[in-house]
């Protein structure tokens, strides 16, 4: 009987000579391990270099991004709306947070979207593509030409009013003393007004009153003045710039530490 030819390890010589132990074994243990010429090629320091760079800068990119759209976001200060707690050119960085999961309180400095006729109608340019790269990686705010920074003064059911004989703001019938927060030499309003507040919505305030476009003048806007719970981006808490400037930001709890829920 005539043989067919075998396969494996003595193939290659065309017989039935059995390979030497130590050949099989070097070429189980090759098998074992993978090796080929191609594997076995190092990277080059450059190449190396740009591999690992890559992987720290899309890290950084996805992080910026989960973090800007969930928890914290900066914005900066265009206007003199909220002096002497904010001034032009102010780095602050807001809460993402809230409303979301914590509560808005009175006193809190908040940013917002325009519900409508706040800001001048004028369009905003479209944004550049280096600007939309910055945007993305929460350098620059999202609908930065659409925020709006205030503080609050009502929360949903109070009754705000201006002026008890003092001149001052009352909440629920509670006379609250601002001079903590406002700017100096601005009394707490020139005009008077009688507010309650509607269900999810809010009355906000600048802290440099005389010169604050705020809930006061906007009755005939969207809202009627009142700013909706759900267009609030978040709390400011601190301010990162310029850095002789570097403070938390209060609530002003204090101010309003005996103002009542609203009956």
């Amino acid at each position: 009987m005539t043989d067919q030819p075998r396969s494996g390890a003595g193939s290659a010589n065309d017989d039935d000579t059995p390979a030497p132990a130590s050949e099989a074994t070097t070429s189980v243990v090759g098998a074992a391990r993978g090796d080929s010429p191609r594997r076995g090629r190092k990277r080059g320091p450059f190449a190396t270099f740009l591999r690992e760079t890559t992987i720290v800068v899309v890290t950084a990119l996805v992080l910026s991004f989960v973090i800007k759209t969930f928890f914290a976001q900066a914005f900066f200060i265009p206007s003199v709306s909220m002096q002497d707690t904010l001034d032009v050119g102010d780095r602050l960085v807001v809460n993402k947070l809230v409303p979301a999961v914590s509560d808005i309180e009175r006193g809190d400095v908040v940013v917002f979207v325009d519900p409508g006729g706040w800001l001048r109608d004028t369009p905003a340019p479209e944004p550049t593509v280096w600007r939309q790269a910055l945007i993305f990686v929460g350098i620059l705010p999202q609908h930065a030409d659409e925020h709006v920074i205030k503080r609050v003064i009502g929360l949903p059911g109070d009754q705000v009013v201006c002026c008890d004989e003092q001149g001052r703001v009352s909440v629920n019938g509670e006379s609250i003393d601002e001079t903590p927060y406002l700017a100096t030499g601005v009394a707490p309003s020139q005009d008077e007004f009688d507010v309650v507040v509607p269900a999810e919505h809010l009355w906000l305030m600048g802290d440099n009153r005389a010169q604050s476009a705020d809930s006061r003048y906007h009755g005939g806007a969207a809202g009627g003045g009142f700013v909706p719970v759900d267009q609030v981006t978040g709390r400011a808490f601190v301010i990162v710039w310029p850095l002789d400037r570097l403070t938390w930001l209060s609530g002003g709890e204090d101010v309003f530490a005996g103002v009542s829920d609203p009956a």
